[in-house]
């Protein structure tokens, strides 16, 4: 037995660190005692996820994956020797006339299979190694957990050797720092390393590309749970976030929103609080604060290179905008409103054809006055009607050409800056913004629409009715919708309401309010087990739903996550007390995971 340096009594630790003892299979270090297993031997056939036990151990376990390509000459060689020796043997048997190994039988079969796919590209060999390090606090401790790991390997026909005389190569080969010391790998192709990995869900079977994302831990397998919701297998990119208030719904929205940028997926966010902001900021994202002179938005704006109809739909959503906000219109109202759009327009110059609408638009305010001008009193009562937003107190939202642009990987539509009675415009006009810039053939990428406390529009029926066509119509232009909102009831209450949580191919409940159970068991069709989650979720645990597939989860984040995704008041006071200390870079980070 070795033993590396140790401080005697009373000496100071400061430099040393812990003593470690290295013995023939043990190694004892800060006060516990380990040992290392080797992975030798590995079942013929596997499906995706099959080393999750072992990796996902309840006891005290350090699991380690090596993996090194291998260059395709070296591969392709290596082969012909081994398909060589594996013929080889099966004609010296048939000549003296054994009885023919099965298992000898297979590995030829298996070794043509596999030189075939690497001749064609079909896949890549690559060097495995895989070791196991239990821990335990005493070596009576350690030999029991060490009979019950074996035992669970044995059960997958997974074989292990321990790593003698080498135990404290097989620590460190162990630890996070990407070095393997022991060197005890095997040969594998590519299917074999991908099915090795711990990126899988049981629970959830569909296609993931470039921009899937983790959700989080898999609260019943506790493997992760990776989740894409722009996958061709999905009837659409909707989804709907439902909680009641405090339960982490829009934690785990802009957890989402994070790794979805990271992942190549251009996202907007209309923030009724001001909560993005730290995030937009982090990320380098635009942030567009409605009712500010930064944060204008002309509902008259016409698209320079639209099409044809481009002037009835504008023509349109003014209609549907101002009936959001002075009411329902009558049709003699309709009828003027329609006579003063076509003279606002007029007055500077824009008409049907497309050639002119690359001039500066009308205002509100011209349409105001073309409204007043009318010789119908419906029109001049709408004009009255107006008033308000065009020189009253609401007037800063439409006082000006717009400022606000959605040209960034992450736009931000803050509403805190509006009051009640103008936010419900506020969102119309970001959503036909943001509608606008996704229907442009010229910018086609994958893209979320992230509508936090949703219940804002949805309370309006007209601002309803304009997100329901915005939830039908998104999956044509590669965007999807995500609906946040934690009055449950009133989005379940009304006919679009329902029909845009449909409409929805993923759905996440994280803890509902037990008024609301009945509802929402209703709704999703929930069994008796899915109910009894929704409604004990701790913060942060939510179901995830597709169609049949359901999978429930805990949202992990990284400490740095943490810090930009963060709204409780608590965390926010401690990072705010921290940015400017003198080690305040690195205090930011220190709030607990949550």
């Amino acid at each position: 037995m070795h033993r590396l340096w140790k401080p005697a009594k009373g000496e100071s630790t400061e430099l040393g660190g812990p003593a470690v003892e290295i013995g023939a299979r043990r190694l004892s270090v800060e006060g516990g005692v380990c040992q290392t297993l080797i992975v030798t031997g590995y079942p013929r056939d596997v499906h995706a996820g099959w080393a999750e036990p072992l990796l996902h151990y309840p006891g005290r376990m350090d699991a380690a994956l090596h993996i090194l390509p291998v260059p395709a000459g070296i591969a392709a060689s290596r082969l012909r020797k081994r398909r060589a020796r594996l013929e080889s043997a099966w004609r010296l048997d048939a000549t003296r006339g054994r009885v023919e190994d099965p298992l000898q039988t297979a590995a030829t079969a298996d070794a043509g299979d596999l030189a075939e796919r690497i001749a064609t590209g079909c896949s890549r060999l690559f060097r495995l190694a895989f070791y196991l390090t239990v821990h335990a606090p005493d070596p009576a401790a350690l030999d029991t957990e060490l009979a019950y790991v074996r035992a669970l390997a044995s059960s997958m026909l997974v074989d292990t050797a321990p790593a003698t005389f080498r135990s404290l190569q097989g620590w460190i080969a162990t630890l996070p720092l990407g070095t393997d010391t022991l060197a005890m790998g095997r040969t594998m192709d590519t299917d074999a390393i991908a099915a090795a990995l711990p990126f899988t869900s049981p629970e959830l079977d569909a296609e993931l590309g470039e921009t899937a994302v983790v959700y989080g831990a898999n609260t019943h397998s506790t493997g992760l749970v990776l989740w894409d919701r722009f996958c061709g297998g999905l009837d659409n990119h909707n989804a709907v976030i439902l909680a009641r208030s405090g339960a982490g719904k829009s934690y785990l929205a802009k957890l989402e929103i994070l790794r979805s940028l990271m992942a190549g997926v251009d996202v907007a966010v209309i923030d009724p609080e001001d909560e993005y902001a730290r995030l937009a900021e982090a990320v380098g994202g635009v942030r567009i604060p409605l009712g500010t002179p930064e944060g204008r938005i002309n509902p008259l704006d016409l698209p320079a290179d639209g099409d044809a109809q481009a002037f009835t739909h504008r023509a349109l959503f003014l209609h549907t905008l101002i009936a959001a906000m002075v009411g329902a219109l009558t049709p003699h109202e309709t009828g003027a409103l329609d006579r003063a759009i076509l003279t606002a327009y007029a007055a500077v110059g824009i008409t049907r054809d497309p050639r002119t609408w690359n001039r500066t638009p009308p205002l509100l305010a011209d349409l105001a006055t073309a409204l007043d001008a009318d010789t119908d009193k419906e029109g001049r009562e709408l004009a009255a009607k107006l008033a308000p937003y065009v020189t009253g107190s609401h007037a800063d939202l439409f006082d000006g050409p717009t400022t606000g642009r959605f040209d960034g990987h992450l736009s931000v539509v803050c509403l805190r800056h509006l009051p009640d009675e103008v936010k419900t415009a506020g969102l119309l006009l970001a959503l036909d913004a943001l509608w606008r810039t996704i229907t442009d053939p010229a910018q086609r990428r994958p893209r979320m629409i992230t509508v936090d406390e949703g219940w804002l529009l949805l309370q309006n029926p007209v601002g309803a009715k304009y997100l329901y066509r915005f939830a039908k119509a998104a999956r044509k232009h590669w965007a999807g919708l995500t609906l946040v909102t934690q009055d449950v009831g009133d989005v379940l209450a009304t006919d679009l309401g329902r029909s845009i949580a449909a409409n929805a191919a993923t759905q996440i409940l994280l803890r509902q309010a037990p008024q609301n159970l009945d509802a929402v068991t209703d709704a999703f069709q929930l069994s008796h087990g899915e109910r009894q989650i929704v409604s004990t979720a701790q913060r942060g645990e939510a179901l995830l739903l597709a169609g049949n597939q359901r999978v429930g989860f805990r949202a992990l984040a990284s400490p740095q996550e943490d810090a930009l995704i963060t709204s409780d008041p608590a965390q926010l006071a401690a990072l705010h007390r921290h940015a400017g200390g003198p080690d305040g870079e690195e205090a930011l980070f220190d709030g607990p995971e949550r």
